[in-house]
């Protein structure tokens, strides 16, 4: 064996050791308990006038200091923990790559009907009681105390269990094809339906949504480092959208192959394979029906989701750009 060839085995044995075990798309099962009537979409008859810098849950459910620690959740490859505010409502912290571009994508979704969580960003979060050592993301957190760039979500509402992009009420509707364009939209390659939550609301309607959005804005599949996948203007921009298209059906690029390199998670390589179909197949005019909803949104609306996220101007600008020209392109076809 030569050099080359030995440190390029020795490599992918470290990779393999190393990266997180949570890639493996190990699927989580549970049943929904609600009984209420099940909704993926609402017509959103106000897209003209949604705010969209504050989201969902508007200015009036922003979150308000001072917070207290609670507890850590170590679910999932982000590190996290669940915090309480001044007023007592549960918001999970989520710091690392994904806060930003998960900021922005509920903002998109929520805004053409869709239903998201509560998520607000901050550039500087201060935590009371905070333990003196985080089993993950400890880096993250300055010798102050002080931790910058976080994603909040509200955790006060009840979670029924998840879905299944194959076996949900909804299969083939016009809403289910176009949340399937919208996730192309973004770039969210991280479709595994572990990501997919049911919660119960007010009126007991169980509401169905895309609950973890944030592998969206960067490349259009999974790829080492991860940095280039999550929040990346840069591979966001490179990133292809339509794959091809015919008379009645077109075929979108997210979620992507993965690269070779994640071969190393065998098994996890050829599952994220299987979830391709995701973005397949979809009716043009599902596809175009999307398109003319974000169509109502103005730049400043785009733009908004993206200061929301704590983004520069010039990367405001910028990635608006990108998701208005993909907007155009769903609307001519």
């Amino acid at each position: 064996m030569n050099v080359k060839t030995s440190t390029l085995a020795l490599g992918l044995v470290a990779m393999q050791v190393t990266l997180p075990l949570a890639w493996a798309v190990k699927e989580h099962r549970e049943q929904p308990a609600g009984t209420g009537v099940a909704e993926l979409w609402r017509n959103p008859a106000d897209i003209q006038s949604r705010n969209l810098f504050y989201g969902p849950g508007g200015s009036k459910d922003q979150p308000r200091g001072p917070y207290t620690f609670i507890k850590e959740d170590l679910k999932g490859t982000n590190p996290k923990f669940v915090i309480r505010d001044a007023a007592g409502v549960k918001w999970k912290v989520k710091l690392g790559i994904e806060a930003r571009p998960e900021t922005v994508a509920a903002r998109l979704i929520w805004s053409i009907g869709y239903y998201a969580n509560e998520d607000y960003f901050l550039h500087d979060l201060r935590v009371s009681n905070m333990p003196a050592h985080l089993h993950r993301g400890q880096k993250l957190i300055a010798a102050d105390g002080s931790i910058y760039n976080v994603r909040l979500k509200r955790e006060d509402e009840k979670k029924l269990g998840d879905w299944q992009w194959r076996d949900d009420p909804f299969t083939g509707s016009r809403e289910w094809n176009g949340l399937r364009v919208m996730m192309a939209v973004i770039n969210n390659w991280d479709l595994k339906d572990l990501n997919n939550s049911i919660y119960e609301r007010p009126g007991s309607e169980r509401v169905y949504m895309v609950s973890d959005l944030g592998a969206s804005f960067g490349s259009g599949g999974p790829r080492w480092p991860l940095w280039k996948a999550k929040g990346n203007l840069d591979y966001y921009a490179r990133s292809k959208f339509i794959e091809r298209e015919n008379a009645s059906t077109v075929d979108f690029y997210v979620p992507g192959r993965p690269q070779f390199v994640w071969l190393v998670h065998f098994r996890a390589y050829f599952q994220r394979l299987h979830l391709r179909w995701i973005g397949k197949n979809i009716p043009r005019t599902d596809a175009r029906w999307i398109g003319d909803l974000l169509s109502r949104l103005s730049a400043r609306q785009i733009q908004d989701a993206f200061r929301a996220a704590g983004y520069s101007t010039q990367e405001t600008e910028a990635f608006s750009r990108i998701v208005e020209r993909r907007i155009g392109l769903l609307t001519e076809l």
